[in-house]
């Protein structure tokens, strides 16, 4: 019996595709890359994820999981020799739990994090992991890339935000972790090392999270900075008035404007002039009440005006105000996806280097690459930016990514050189595993497969992600 119709006995037919029938799910979300597949399964719980797992190992057949496919790296999208079978967590969408009590959501990974969050609302609480693509990633890719999102500044990234895992190994045993436990000191952090490892060390098919008070009121700012040093500066004394109540802080620079601009003409700019080359968008959640809030924000931008730290602010002064300042940072996705492709590069540098490292590498990137535009935008507040770099006005796409190997690897250079990191919130998946040998050291890597070899021998958990091909 071959392991088609194996699965399909496992499983039931309707629940199990070949490699025509999914040719949808095996590109990534940019079409960068494109595989094929033995099968591609729809398990329906745990059980049956583990019994596939199982079914795999007897076949020495490859396994690949996939939630909502909106991974930037093609961590998700199997090879092109046709051996893996693609798991898919779709069937895995219920809330098995909420404690009010404990403050704790347990939800299986197939939930898409709209549906989390929603949850956590209906019960009077916050989740507050938030992503662009909330409404159809998965928690078990958010879990999977330790996804980051607007509000890391104050609640952390998903690994911060989650207490438990249910996880099934690469043999295809179960390990119940999922615990309500904010301190639980009983050895190693099992936990912590299946969040981040991208499916390659096991498959997280549920998870108890970390819930929190729902804010009594928010206050949503769009700012205006006359240099990236007054922006960190700002930040930092945010950080001061405001304290935990400082959930986002969000850079864009005035190339990010203008391209929105261009891109959405219909949608109205909360400085049309466009005056300062750095803005931020700011969020305050307050839990005492809307004039506390609103007390305390204006308290605070007002000395920052005063002392001429800040240029301008623009306060939204009713829920569609705020939406729409939010719709403006939301829209840079889709803005650059119109304007034509260009080359993300999605760093991190502690924030202290941040004008260091932007002004360094601008100049760098002018020198050796004359002409090229800078979107730099992202999380400021830990340090997150998403370094993009479109063409020069002249010179076609397709001429511009030509580069792409040298010049991701100047930006790359720099921000390694700056204390920082090459992959902030994305992850590695196959786009990025081979240039973790630049920029790990040999101690790093080495204990990296140890770890892999210990969990997954003989290498079936989503082969060719993460790990470079160690050298000869």
């Amino acid at each position: 019996m071959t392991l088609f119709t194996e699965l399909q006995r496992l499983l039931g037919a309707a629940q199990v595709q070949d490699s025509a029938q999914a040719e949808a799910l095996l590109r990534d979300r940019h079409g960068r890359f494109v595989g094929r597949v033995a099968a591609a399964v729809h398990p329906r719980d745990t059980a049956e994820v583990a019994a596939v797992v199982r079914l795999c190992g007897r076949h020495a057949a490859p396994i690949v999981v996939q939630g909502g496919n909106t991974g930037l790296m093609g961590a998700a999208t199997p090879d092109a020799s046709g051996r893996a079978v693609l798991l898919l967590l779709d069937r895995l969408n219920r809330v098995r739990q909420i404690d009010t009590d404990n403050d704790t959501l347990t939800v299986e990974a197939g939930c898409i994090l709209q549906q989390v969050q929603e949850a956590a609302r209906a019960a009077g609480r916050l989740f507050p992991l938030s992503l662009g693509a909330e409404g159809s990633c998965t928690l078990g890719g958010n879990l999977g890339t330790n996804a980051g999102g607007v509000a890391v500044l104050r609640y952390g990234n998903a690994r911060e935000l989650t207490l438990g895992l249910e996880v099934v190994t690469a043999d295809g045993q179960i390990w119940d972790g999922l615990r309500g436990l904010r301190k639980d000191n009983t050895g190693y952090d099992l936990r912590d090392l299946f969040i981040g490892s991208e499916g390659t060390l096991g498959i997280i098919t549920a998870a108890t999270l970390k819930l929190f008070p729902l804010p009594a009121a928010q206050c949503t700012a769009f700012l205006a900075f006359a240099s990236l040093a007054q922006a960190v500066a700002f930040l930092s004394q945010a950080r001061q008035g405001f304290g935990a109540g400082l959930t986002a802080f969000e850079l864009l620079s005035v190339d990010c404007l203008r391209l929105l601009r261009e891109q959405f003409p219909a949608s109205p700019l909360p400085f049309p002039d466009l005056e300062q080359p750095w803005y931020a968008l700011l969020e305050l959640s307050d839990h005492q009440d809307e004039a506390h809030a609103r007390a305390l924000f204006e308290r605070v931008l007002g000395d920052a005006l005063e002392s001429g730290l800040l240029v301008d602010a623009r306060i939204a002064e009713s829920l569609a105000q705020n939406e729409a300042l939010w719709r403006l940072r939301e829209a840079m996705s889709d803005a650059q996806k119109r304007a034509g492709q260009n080359m993300k590069h999605d760093i991190a540098v502690p924030v202290s280097r941040l004008v260091e490292f932007v002004e360094r590498t601008d100049a760098l990137l002018q020198r050796h690459f004359p002409g090229v535009r800078n979107y730099t935008f992202g999380h400021l507040g830990d340090g997150n930016l998403h370094y993009n770099v479109a063409h020069a006005p002249g010179r076609s796409v397709a001429e511009h990514m030509a580069d792409y190997a040298a010049l991701s690897q100047l930006v790359h250079d720099s921000a390694h050189a700056h204390g920082g990191s090459i992959s902030a919130e994305h992850g590695i998946g196959q786009r990025k595993r081979e240039l973790l040998a630049r920029y790990k050291s040999p101690v790093e890597l080495d204990l990296m497969r140890r770890i892999k070899q210990a969990l997954d021998p003989r290498g079936l958990l989503n082969p060719g992600k993460v790990l470079p091909e160690a050298s000869a």
